[in-house]
């Protein structure tokens, strides 16, 4: 894990003649790597430590302190610009290119919304996804793209200002919307299931990723207590890649750590 973001922290910074990047990629995949180890040792609070510390990096420091929107809409607008600046490369890493090998970890591992929704107490949903809301998260996508489109043709002058001021009032409703859904569905997850527009992006490469979590069908029981405790809902016992909510998968491993047989 640390190999790869080194890997891409190198390369952009060798390209770019930009010391940024090696030390955003670096801190990033330290902070993953080192969280992933202790998690692999048995430490229940790894995932929660690296969620912190890679959240509030990207939230604080690039979104607050050097007023870069890294929601959606500053990836449009960067891209747009035809600028290769923070929210267009973090986009193509994380959520673009990055799924193909590992899936949905980005939103088990880093996303700062997601940081915040996982130290409610509905940690595992309480009732069947309501697939039909699922439709949200599409209309939310579209109205990021209408939105940064408007502010790039009618309001050039002033646009930069704009998409940071998208960034501070976007993560406040994220942020709002989330945890009322959180509570009225009884699912810290509710957001990311029905309203997160970054899913468009995640879903197609996660269901090619190289990255799965699979059950040895010789040790499974079909005691069902993987899926039970599932926060997003996966039927991991299906071995397709066609499963019920494949693609949504986030790699916490919470399966894995009621498996009474040790079979995921």
């Amino acid at each position: 894990m640390w190999i790869a973001f080194a890997a891409v922290a190198v390369t952009l910074w060798l390209a770019f003649d930009n010391l940024f990047y090696l030390l955003n990629f670096l801190y990033i995949g330290t902070a993953v790597s080192i969280g992933v180890f202790l998690f692999g040792r048995g430490d229940r609070y790894a995932r929660i430590a690296v969620q912190l510390a890679v959240g509030l990096y990207m939230l604080v420091y690039l979104g607050i302190i050097s007023r870069e929107n890294v929601q959606i809409e500053g990836f449009w607008y960067y891209l747009f610009n035809g600028l290769f600046q923070a929210a267009v490369i973090h986009y193509l890493v994380a959520k673009i290119v990055g799924p193909l090998l590992f899936g949905r970890g980005w939103c088990g591992y880093a996303c700062w919304s997601a940081m915040v929704f996982d130290l409610l107490p509905w940690k595992t949903p309480e009732s069947p996804r309501v697939k039909r809301f699922g439709a949200i998260r599409y209309a939310v996508f579209a109205l990021s793209l209408v939105f940064t489109l408007i502010v790039i043709l009618l309001y050039r002058e002033s646009a930069e200002r704009i998409i940071w001021y998208a960034f501070i009032v976007g993560n406040a409703l994220y942020y709002a919307v989330g945890i009322a859904l959180a509570a009225a569905l009884k699912d810290n997850r509710a957001f990311c299931k029905y309203v997160c527009p970054i899913t468009v992006f995640l879903k197609p490469a996660s269901y090619f990723s190289l990255t799965r979590i699979k059950v040895d069908e010789t040790k499974c029981i079909n005691c069902g207590k993987c899926e039970r405790v599932c926060p997003m809902n996966v039927k991991m016992r299906d071995p397709k890649r066609s499963r019920e909510n494949g693609t949504e998968c986030i790699l916490c491993f919470e399966c894995a750590k009621v498996c009474p047989k040790k079979a995921i």
